[in-house]
């Protein structure tokens, strides 16, 4: 990150972010907290008692080694709790330790832009957006890696609504009902986190000129 950060601000002084994945803008924004990188041995050995003693379990030995870490992480996530658990081991510290949450002070100013639409023409352009996807190949994609649903990284908006359909547990028009359900959903929850945020400028995406003065006249 430093070394991209460096060579952006060489060649401009400005340089542009755009995405709305949340902890990501977070991370360039705030710094992240320095955690350990889990190595290959016990990343394996946590991998397999997963599979042998279950979510629940892990779940409850987090809660004995690190309740404070406990009590905020999503219970039914098992990265999350297989995560805290291997610094614990690997490290013989609370995953809380490594958790300061403190902002790092970043070498540079930061604007924030957010772009919004009323809810309802949101919905609609989601609701379009996955008919788009399906005429264009999702279906197609999802097939394709169909063999690896089991993977952590495919149990996402799009990928979990076909594999059940492939299950033979929905129909088709079933599946794309949910997955432009679980989109507003998560379009929810990503205006929720950044709503949070009050450095956050919130605009209409058509009014491109407030935009570029709002820029012109704070940087």
């Amino acid at each position: 990150m430093c070394l991209l950060q460096n060579h952006l601000f060489q060649t401009s002084d400005i340089a542009l972010m755009s995405g709305g994945s949340m902890m990501y803008i977070d991370a360039v924004c705030n710094g992240i907290d320095d955690i350990p990188t889990v190595d290959e041995e016990t990343r394996r050995l946590m991998t397999d008692r997963l599979a042998q003693e279950g979510l629940p379990a892990l779940a409850e030995e987090l809660r004995m080694l690190d309740p404070e870490h406990y009590e905020i992480v999503d219970k039914n996530n098992p990265r999350r709790i297989v995560h805290a658990l291997e610094i614990c081991h690997m490290t013989g510290k609370t995953y809380s330790f490594f958790r300061t949450n403190s902002q790092k002070e970043r070498p540079f100013k930061i604007l924030k832009i957010g772009l919004n639409r009323p809810r309802e023409e949101l919905y609609e352009r989601i609701n379009k957006r996955v008919l788009q996807m399906m005429q264009i190949g999702l279906e197609e994609e999802a097939r394709n890696v169909y063999p690896l649903k089991g993977l952590n990284a495919l149990n996402t908006v799009g990928y979990k609504e076909l594999f059940n359909y492939f299950d033979g547990n929905i129909d088709k028009d079933e599946s794309v009902r949910q997955i432009q359900s679980n989109s507003r959903r998560y379009m929810r929850k990503q205006l929720t986190w950044f709503k949070k945020d009050d450095r956050i400028q919130w605009f209409n995406p058509e009014n491109s000129k407030e935009i570029i003065n709002y820029i012109d006249t704070s940087i």
